[in-house]
Parts: structure tokens; sequence; C-alpha cells
């Protein structure tokens, strides 16, 4: 049974003899009998009446002519005037409430009415107690009882409320309704419960497209990106060719999460064909997609031809150009918001702040800094204050970056100490990068590149006994760091490389193309950077390990399987090293091919031998 004290709250039924009276909403108990045919007519007239009705005031006319015509008593005229009050976007549920409470005997058509309106406004512990109530009453609840139900335990994570009541379901025999079966798979979904979601799906007889948006969208919830997309592959195979708008979202924002462009390109069709007018969110996560699959272009043109423009697309489209490099581009795009009267907001002045970051617009940051505290009343977050030290530290400015991370309101977080540590090893700054990193191991940092970096810059140093230690502390807590892979699209189908693999189906022809790359190289000048293999070995078998990292690979694979001149799309899980960032910019000038690489902390366009990042990275 769910766990309420029925008899404390006002929208329960109370005893007849406490009910008081009021002009208003009592009638008159001695009406006189209406002939049948008159009722019937007097009850279309009622119901005419009702729909009729635009607002409260002109419910409340209704009400006193249903009152004086003796009809409350009716069954079917109560039950509509509770369901026109409570469900009605202008109508009141308090007002519901006081009329629900003079029905003699409501029936489960006046309960499930009551629940629904206090879903609807968000009331879901009430929908709970009247739930209760109803079944205190003896009152049996059907199939429209529950979706609205299980909706309020979903938006409560209310999970063995949840339970109880499907255990309800299963004994009246309605766990085989479309609808229920929806509203539970939902309800799961919502309560990280995605084993029990799937449990329901898997058992229904017939599903419907509300059936794969729910399913979607619990996994959506838990960030299952990958399952996201198989379900819509599994939807489509079925035959649903018009999924809801809600699904294509979700399968949006897995492509923006898995990088998958060419997806995402086909999803925007659907969304073009199935809705007339996409509003602004839909439009905000296309934007979004785009910038993060590395088609910036589409982005910003996606953007300009938005009739309707907030903050929140605003923020899309300078976040992703801070992302791709242009940084002035993105602030361009914030001095336009300002003139369009929108207020920036906290979120704003990250994409700010990262623009700045990211092209090295360090007295512009500042400027922008101050003006969030000053001007907007944007009081600075722990991701502001990362922003400005990230500035500071990519600029060289490790001093000033060192001092601000002392002088912040609040505790620096991991983020802070790792982008000064990160700084540390592009400007071989050992004694505050020690600093940064001690900060992180006293934290019990999990992160490998935490020590990591640590280990490279002793390395540089030939500091071969810190880098032992440092490796071997790694060892002993059982940090290991996740294997460096890229992953490149490549006629509509994703390849993963993994460095050093030597297993990989492709392998014979990936080598005899490097071979075949690096003999090129030679000829414009490039020359391995062995700084980077942290290993005290031979010089040759850095060379070799430089040559087997993956976005090399699959650099490789692409040239090999891909049109002459088409574009190159690479997506890696870890940051790019400084000599994969030099090999790519010679491959892009030799082989005429644009490159887009997808590190951990940007884009990176490589094109004629340059890249968007103008080597500030």
């Amino acid at each position: 049974m769910i766990r309420t004290q029925v008899q404390h709250t006002s929208v329960l039924i109370p005893p007849r003899d406490h009910i008081q009276p009021t002009h208003v909403l009592i009638p008159p108990r001695n009406h006189q009998p209406i002939p049948e045919f008159h009722l019937q007519l007097k009850e279309q007239e009622c119901l005419s009446l009702l729909k009729r009705c635009k607002n409260m005031e002109e419910f409340k006319q209704a009400h006193a002519h249903i009152l004086k015509w003796g009809l409350f008593w009716n069954s079917f005229c109560a039950s509509n005037l509770v369901a026109t009050c409570a469900l009605s976007v202008w109508g009141s549920m308090a007002y519901a409430c006081s009329i629900f409470h003079q029905i003699c005997e409501p029936g489960t058509f006046e309960f499930n009415t009551m629940i629904k309106g206090h879903v609807k406004d968000m009331n879901y512990e009430e929908a709970l107690l009247v739930y209760a109530a109803m079944l205190e009453r003896g009152i049996e609840p059907d199939n429209f009882t529950f979706p609205a139900l299980l909706k309020a335990c979903a938006l409560l994570r209310a999970l063995d409320e949840g339970m109880q009541i499907h255990g309800q379901i299963v004994k009246l025999g309605l766990h085989d309704d479309l609808y229920v079966q929806n509203s539970l798979i939902n309800l799961y979904g919502k309560c990280k419960k995605i084993e029990l979601s799937y449990a329901v799906f898997k058992n229904m007889d017939q599903k419907s497209v509300s059936s794969w948006s729910a399913i979607i969208v619990a996994n959506a919830s838990l960030g299952l990106w990958n399952e996201c997309l198989m379900l819509f592959g599994d939807m489509n195979n079925e035959g649903f060719w018009r999924p809801e708008e809600s699904i294509l979202v979700n399968v949006v924002c897995a492509c923006t999460h898995l990088g998958a462009l060419h997806l995402g390109r086909c999803v925007h069709g659907s969304l073009l064909r199935s809705i007339s007018s996409l509003n602004v969110i839909v439009q905000t996560s296309l934007i979004n997609m785009y910038a993060k699959c590395g088609a910036i272009q589409e982005a910003v043109s996606l953007f300009k031809k938005m009739p309707d423009k907030n903050q929140l697309s605003y923020s899309a489209a300078i976040s992703g150009l801070a992302m791709h490099g242009r940084g002035r581009e993105a602030l361009e795009l914030f001095s336009e918001m300002l003139r369009e009267g929108l207020k920036p907001d906290a979120v704003i002045y990250v994409g700010v702040l990262s623009a700045c970051s990211q092209c090295g617009l360090v007295d512009e940051g500042l400027q922008f800094f101050e003006q969030m505290k000053s001007e907007y009343e944007v009081e600075p977050t722990i991701q502001h204050y990362g922003c400005m030290v990230d500035l500071l530290s990519r600029a060289g400015l490790l001093s000033e970056a060192y001092d601000l991370i002392k002088n912040m309101p609040m505790k620096p977080n991991d983020v802070v100490w790792r982008s000064l540590l990160s700084a540390c090893k592009v400007h071989q700054n050992l004694e505050i990068g020690e600093i940064a990193a001690n900060e992180l191991l006293q934290s019990n940092s999990k992160n490998p590149g935490d020590y990591l970096l640590l280990s490279y810059m002793y390395a540089r140093t030939r500091r071969w006994e810190d880098v032992s230690r440092v490796r071997t502390e790694l060892a002993e807590k059982g940090i290991y760091q996740a294997p460096g892979f890229s992953s490149v699209e490549v006629q509509k189908k994703t390849y993963r490389f993994f460095s050093q693999d030597v297993k990989c189906p492709h392998h014979d022809g990936i080598c005899d193309m490097i071979h075949q790359m690096e003999w090129q190289l030679k000829f414009e000048g490039y020359v391995p950077d062995t700084s980077q293999v942290l290993l005290d070995v031979q010089e040759e078998e850095k060379r070799q390990r430089l040559r087997g990292h993956s976005q090399k690979l699959a650099i490789a694979f692409a040239l090999l399987n891909t049109s002459r001149g088409s574009p190159i799309r690479i997506t890696r899980n870890l940051r790019m090293c400084s000599d994969c960032h030099t090999y790519t910019k010679y491959i892009s000038l030799i082989y005429e091919r644009e490159i887009i690489v997808r590190d951990r902390n940007r884009f990176h366009h490589f094109r004629d031998g340059t890249c968007s990042c103008n080597d500030y990275w």
C-alpha cells in the first residue's frame, strides 16, 4: 500500500458532516426529478456551456447555472464540472477540489480527473494522496488511472511507490495496456533502473512510437548514447518511419556525444520532414550537434537562419565557435546578442571566457570577467574561475594563474589544478607543475593523466628515478590509463584504432601507407618529436612508438579508403600530442586534405599545412 496519511490533506474527501455549507458550492437537495428526455437535453446544454468557458470567471458563471438547474447531483454534469476546472489550461485545482468534495459518491472517473489535474499542476505528492484515498474508498482504478499516477512517481523519483503501483497494476490485470506499459518504461528510466525499463519493453506484445520514445529517453537519461542509436535503428527496421520529436531530439544528443555527423544529418532531415516548424530548443540541439561533430560552418549557418534566438541558442553558437578556435567570431556573436537586448547569464560567460582562452585573448578575457561581475551582476562560479586559470596558464602567465587559484573565493577543484598542470607541461615549468600535481594527488585523484603529466615533465628533465616513482605509485593505486584510440568515419561506418595495435584487420595496408607517408614527410622537413615518448630507450624505438599512435593509423586508413579531396574526420579519446599535431599539419598539405580532429579539449581543423588553433593549444 502507498504510505500516506490521507486524513491530513485538503484534497482528499472528508466525511460528509465535515463539509462546511456555502451558498456557492452546495446545491439544494430537494430538487425535483427531471424527466429523462429533458434530462438529456439539460446534460447537453450543460456540456455546451462548459465547453464555451475560456477563463475561471466564465466557469464560475456556468457552475452557478448548473446549480440553479438542479443538475449538480447528476453524475454526468458533476464529472464534467470537475474535469473542466481541473484539466483546462485556465483552470484552478483549488476550485476543482472544492467541487470534488461535494460529490456524494465520486467514482473512478472523478478520482482519475483529480490525479491528472494535480499532475498537470505539478502537485505530484497530492496526486499520490488522492490515489491512496481512492483505494481507501474502495474505488477500483482503471487503465486511465495509472499513466498520470506513474508520471507523478517518475517525476518524484519515487521508485518504491512506483513499484508498489506496478504490483497493483499486475493484480488488476492491466499490465498489458499499452499506455500503462509506456508509463512504466518512463518511470524506471527516470529512476535509473534501465534494466526494469527493458523488462517492460521486451514483454510488450505491441509497441507504439511512444514506446520506442520512452525506452530511448530512458537510455539517454543515463548517457547510454550507443544504445540510443541502436534502438533508433531497430525502430526504423520495424517500420516506425515517423518518430516523435522527443525521439529525434534524443538521437541528436546521442550523435552529439558520439560525433556521428552522418546520422545527425539524417536525423535533421527526418525532423524537417516530420515537423513543419522546428522550435528553438530543437534548433539549438542541432546547432550543438553540428558544432560538436566538427561541422561548425553548418552550425553557424543554421544559427543565422533562426528566426527567433534566445540565450541558449547564442550560448550553443558561442561555445561551438570557441571549441573550433574561432574566438573572435564568438566574441562578435556575443556583442550581437547584447545589441539584441538579451541579458547574458552565467552559462553564456563560460562560453565567452572559453573563446578567449582558446585563442589567447588575455586582455579581452580579463575585461569580460570584470564585466560579468560589475555590469550584469553574474556571480563567478568555479567554472568561470577555471576558464580564467586556463586563459592565463595557456598564455604562459603561470604565476598569475597560481595567484588567482590561491585567491579564489571557493576551494579549487581538480579541473582548475589540472589546467595549471597541463600548462606547466607545455611551458616546462616544473616548479609550479609539482605544486599543481601534489594538490591533485592529495585530493586522491583517480585520473591517470595527472600522474602521466608529472611523469612527462620529469622525463623532459631526464629525472628517470622520479619518472619511475610516479609510475610505480600509479600502479600501486591500481589506476590505469585507458588505451588511446582514434575513431574515423569511412563510407558511413566508424572504425576505431588503438595505439600500437598490430592486430587490427587492416594492419598490413596501414603500415605500407604509413611508410609511404613518412617518405614524403621527410621531403617537407618533418622530424619526429621523440620527447613525447616517456621511456628511457633508444631513439629508433621512440620513433617506432610514435609511428604507432592511433591518430596516424586512422589517417592512413582514411587516405586508403576515401576519395581524393574529401575531408577526414577523426575523434580521439585523449588529448593530441605535439608530434601528432605537427605530423597532421604536414599530411594535410601533402595530400591536399582537410583533416578535422576532435580531442578531449577542442577541435583542430588542418588544412594546407596549418591548423585552426594557430599552434595555440
